[in-house]
């Protein structure tokens, strides 16, 4: 039997039919089983975490059957509890599925440890651009020191304390200046900045 009256031939055609439906039933069944597998339709609210300790978001997240991955610890932000969320992903209000991961940044315990730089022999202007731009504050309290130069850093003082290029104190910490009077007189004076 040549191949083109096999084609024509019945059995031919019942074995395509019954490839046909074969097929047909095995993409019915695919997709109903993707449908199953993959809970369409199903929609679950992220919450808004922000604020939240992790003890908090384990609970909310078990019961709403969601996940969570700790990604990273952002700069540490005064506005928000130590160890709390900061930012999330998906954000709140958006739908996820059962099972979802939901990824968090936290804000750490406290500022994180600066290297003070060396500002011995700036001027108070440039010891304040520079400190200012680490993250410090500078207090409006100064110590005039004796010594010729007017408005020089000859020290920086942290809680009472001397500290040297190098040292490192926590971001956001109070400095106090102290600076040359101009006069050499040696002695200490400590006065408010008008």
């Amino acid at each position: 039997m040549s191949l083109i009256q096999f084609m024509k031939s019945k059995l031919f055609l019942k074995q395509l039919l019954f490839a046909f439906a074969a097929i047909i039933v095995f993409v019915f069944v695919v997709m109903k089983w993707l449908n199953i597998s993959t809970n369409h339709n199903q929609k679950i609210e992220v919450v808004d975490l922000k604020k939240m300790s992790l003890e908090k978001v384990e609970r909310i997240l078990e019961e709403l059957d969601l996940n969570f991955v700790v990604i990273d610890s952002a700069s540490y932000n005064p506005d928000f509890p130590k160890k709390s969320v900061i930012e999330q992903s998906p954000e709140a209000g958006d739908f996820v599925k059962e099972g979802r991961k939901i990824y968090l940044t936290l804000n750490p315990s406290d500022y994180k440890n600066v290297a003070i730089p060396d500002l011995y022999g700036k001027t108070k202007r440039q010891a304040n651009s520079q400190l200012i731009a680490m993250g410090f504050r500078i207090s409006d309290d100064i110590i005039y020191v004796s010594d010729i130069a007017k408005d020089v850093v000859r020290g920086l003082k942290f809680k009472g304390k001397d500290l040297k290029a190098g040292d490192k104190i926590p971001k956001n910490s109070l400095i106090t200046l102290k600076l040359g009077d101009g006069n050499g007189t040696g002695q200490y004076n400590k006065r408010k900045v008008e």
